[in-house]
């Protein structure tokens, strides 16, 4: 590892963050959206009658949750495929 090209190092290392991240980013945001469908499916159950605001402040919150992790994608996709660390130090 000690022969190993600086950039060689860097992607090498982008690729295990970006795939740390991605895992990260999108466990968090399914668990969470899954605990507020349940949250929600309990509320509906004990009471029907506000079954439509309960499900429309569900998905205005699932589109929330959900565009965390579609920032994570966003962010994996550049250090991927554009990676700006190596334009930054291996000029």
């Amino acid at each position: 590892m000690a022969q190993m090209d600086p950039g060689t190092l860097v992607t090498i290392v982008t690729i295990i963050v970006a795939g740390a991240g991605i895992v990260i980013g999108a466990i968090t945001p399914a668990i969470a959206e899954g605990r507020a469908v349940v949250k929600a499916l309990e509320s509906i159950a004990r009471q029907p009658d506000s079954a439509g605001d309960l499900r429309t402040t569900l998905l205005i919150a699932m589109a929330l949750l959900e565009s965390t992790a579609i920032y994570v994608l966003l962010v994996v996709l550049i250090l991927l495929f554009a990676n700006p660390l190596l334009d930054r130090f291996f000029t």
